[in-house]
């Protein structure tokens, strides 16, 4: 390999991001209907951005593998299926704490660097096997539960709590909850806010991720509106999807919610995390959004404490990309193993 050495870069980044432990939970304000109201967001000009952050020249060689590595550590490796089982979250698990084979973090200096994914990410019903398979793999990667009537939010609001309560009494450090997209449509935001807010006392100690699921919000104004309230409410990072709609993470759509994110910070200075999920699957993409949130909100946003990304694919696409940088082919099927 010529060039600097991708330990090197990644190291930079990846030794700042070795302890887990949040500094502090984002903090719930009073909600300003005023700052709501007068939200608008100017249509042509985000399609002009997002088009352009999508033809930006990619980085190439030793660059390409350190960023890819850098994404690795913020994936929330996934699994939300009817077929779960103890047996492939024990698969899942162990991909997790190794996500790239050994031989090749060795052949690009990485192996003493501890690369594993930000989270697994996994239904409420499955919290009590993923803590079990990570305790047994020796590792504190996070577990994240979905809850509060995943994918929809449609579940009653005192079952959607207790869905909440019983996660985190599982073992879930961090809580992935959805909106009720009604009260985004109908314009009823301390509705909204009141919901995330008792959401946010169900937690406790655990980091909530609210998903607005975007693709059914019916425009970017909203997007934008839900994510001030969602923020309001003390999320610690705003989501765009389920993974579920028919519309999912777009970059027209991530624009809108890391610019609120920017605002709310110069107002308040509160940190919020941004999570985009829902069809993110090659490791080009994976450049793109890292690419998105550096222009956007600075490098100190590309930690796996600010940012993530929901995906079940994408790390095989990313080991594939890794494993022919060090050895000049793409692998066979048989080569890499499944997550």
């Amino acid at each position: 390999m010529s060039g600097r050495n991708p330990g090197t870069e990644l190291g930079m980044y990846y030794l700042g991001a070795q302890s887990w432990a949040y500094i502090i939970l984002a903090v719930e304000v009073e909600l300003d209907l005023g700052w709501i109201s007068r939200v608008r967001v100017n249509h042509p000009a985000v399609l002009r951005r997002a088009e352009q952050i999508q033809t930006r020249r990619t980085v190439k060689k030793d660059w390409q593998a350190a960023w890819l590595l850098k994404a690795v550590t913020c994936i929330d490796l996934t699994t939300l299926s009817g077929d779960d089982t103890p047996s492939n979250i024990h698969r899942l698990c162990f991909k997790a704490k190794h996500p790239i084979r050994d031989d090749l973090l060795q052949s690009i200096k990485m192996e003493d660097f501890g690369v594993h994914t930000g989270a697994v990410c996994v239904y409420s019903a499955r919290v009590q096997d993923t803590v079990k398979a990570l305790k047994d793999a020796g590792c504190d990667i996070p577990v994240a539960s979905v809850a509060t009537g995943f994918p929809a939010g449609q579940t009653p609001l005192k079952t959607r709590l207790e869905e909440v309560r019983t996660a985190v009494d599982d073992g879930a450090s961090e809580i992935d909850i959805v909106i009720n997209r009604t009260l985004v449509l109908t314009g009823r935001w301390k509705e909204l806010y009141e919901e995330i807010r008792l959401f946010r006392e169900a937690c406790g100690e655990a980091h909530m991720k609210t998903i607005l699921g975007t693709g059914e919000l019916g425009s970017l104004t909203n997007v934008y509106k839900a994510s001030l309230v969602a923020m309001m409410a003390g999320s610690d990072f705003i989501k765009t999807s389920t993974g579920k709609e028919s519309v999912n993470a777009t970059y027209p759509v991530a624009l809108v919610m890391v610019r609120a994110i920017r605002d709310y910070y110069w107002k308040t200075g509160i940190k919020v995390g941004f999570k985009p999920a829902g069809g993110i699957r090659s490791a080009k993409e994976a450049l793109v959004w890292l690419s998105l949130i550096k222009e956007e909100l600075g490098d100190e946003w590309l930690m796996p404490e600010l940012f993530r990304i929901g995906a079940s694919t994408l790390l095989s696409d990313i080991e594939r990309q890794i494993y022919h940088h060090v050895t000049g082919r793409y692998a066979a099927h048989h080569d890499l193993p499944m997550a």
